[in-house]
């Protein structure tokens, strides 16, 4: 498989971290410990206050601030080429650096769609001359997302696509779903799911319960991603193909995967921050920033979406970030497009929500928020001695109101806007390259 990234790079630096809490569960750290990088790679992790500073070194005082991993994000919307009112490459990836990451995947509901090997290329080589960070691309399990006639897999494979999705629309025929997951054998590239059936979801604008029988609106019921999600893990099993589901936000959906899995099935799955911190409450103002695909849901489901990252049978943090122009989320509710930005959130309001507020392990969420990139077959990234230099820096003591000194994103359509946050990432690098430095306040 040649699956790749692309990014513009930059001059990586040569620089003394000194003074952070590091936490990095993979490599066993937590605790007071100074990081040497130069030429893009970690070069030594120590005890605070032993490294011997080199003279062409910076040093950087992160005193009361915790250093971790660049988070991996399988899940954004770019909406290069077509849509780029909503959002590009640099813009997304500028998004991507704020909230930490140092690696993202894209979508390919595009215009055009990221159907064929030449328009990938097309979107690598503008990201190795627009992108702030690495990003990789999804090609579509279908021919313009029609559900009916598979693309050509193993060309895209070929041509670097990081794996493939029909995501924003569910492969409804088994049939055609089971003959991608035979060339999924063939081409060692995961297909990634959006697990909805049309026929009880009827794109309804929010969950089907209390808050949409209140508003007089039809709503989604949790079985329209559940039994999707059975079936798929069905067919993944009778193929003995690997699956990734997107998105899941049920109670139903985390019990159907925990089942498959325990049972064998090479199914991997992500939460979004949005489904693991908010419930259908956000719709009952009719609020277009909580419209969801699938869809904000009961305090049962967002529970058991956080019973299931503990557990494991959720692999990751994916944020799903969905730009959209402000004039389109002004619509009316029902007519305002489904999605919510989450890059430059992400980090931040589950760190608040989750850790801060509830007791949950910090190192779980990290190791949670650098896994998204392994179903894919990339390696997460960690502080070790001989790694890529790819950390963020964040500030625990920061607080701040979301949205309130702009976006590095192109859109502003945050669930989380006019939300104060207790956290804010202050410094990213990749590969030794500082991407972003600010927010402390």
């Amino acid at each position: 498989m040649t699956k790749r990234t692309a990014w513009k790079s930059g001059t990586p630096e040569a620089a003394l971290l000194s003074g952070a809490t590091v936490v990095d569960p993979r490599a066993g750290l937590h605790g007071a410990f100074d990081v040497h990088i130069s030429e893009g790679k970690i070069v030594s992790v120590s005890e605070a206050g032993t490294i011997e500073v080199p003279d062409d070194c910076q040093v950087i005082d992160c005193s009361g601030q915790i250093l971790m991993p660049a988070f991996t994000d399988p899940h954004v919307h770019f909406r290069t080429p077509g849509q780029e009112h909503k959002e590009t490459i640099s813009s997304g990836t500028a998004a991507a650096a704020a909230g930490g990451y140092c690696l993202v995947l894209a979508m390919p509901n595009t215009t055009p769609t990221v159907d064929g090997a030449e328009i990938l290329r097309g979107i690598l080589a503008r990201a190795e001359q627009e992108a702030v960070i690495p990003m990789g691309q999804l090609g579509a399990i279908t021919k313009g997302l029609g559900g009916a006639d598979l693309t050509e897999m193993a060309q895209m494979t070929e041509a670097g696509a990081a794996g493939f999705t029909d995501d924003g629309i569910p492969v409804t025929d088994a049939g055609v779903l089971r003959k991608a997951l035979r060339y999924q054998q063939v081409t060692g590239a995961v297909i990634a799911l959006h697990e909805e059936d049309p026929s009880l979801s009827l794109g309804a604008p929010l969950n089907e319960g209390l808050v949409s029988a209140k508003l007089g609106l039809r709503g989604q019921p949790g079985v329209a991603e559940s039994t999707m999600i059975s079936r798929d893990c069905e067919l993944a099993e009778l193929e003995d193909a690997v699956i990734h589901v997107q998105h899941v936000s049920s109670a139903g959906s985390v019990r159907v995967i925990r089942e498959a899995k325990a049972r064998g099935v090479k199914v991997t799955a992500e939460a979004s921050p949005h489904h693991l911190l908010l419930t259908d409450e956000a719709c009952s103002t009719l609020d277009s920033r909580a419209k969801m695909n699938p869809p904000l849901r009961s305090e049962e489901d967002r529970q058991a979406v956080i019973a299931g990252l503990v557990d494991g049978t959720l692999d990751c943090i994916a944020t799903d970030h969905a730009p959209h122009h402000v004039d389109e989320k002004e619509q009316p509710f029902e007519d305002a497009p489904f999605g919510t930005t989450g890059l430059e959130t992400s980090f931040a309001a589950v760190y608040d929500e989750l850790v801060v507020r509830s007791g949950m392990s910090l190192d779980l969420i990290v190791e949670r928020m650098t896994s998204g990139c392994i179903p894919f077959g990339f390696e997460p990234p960690s502080i070790v001695s001989g790694h890529a230099a790819s950390i963020t820096v964040f500030d625990p003591g920061s607080e701040w109101v979301v949205g309130s000194d702009g976006w590095a994103s192109s859109s502003s359509n945050s669930c989380f806007a006019g939300r104060r946050l207790c956290g804010r990432i202050v410094r990213t690098f990749v590969e030794g390259v500082q991407v972003y430095e600010g927010g402390s306040k």
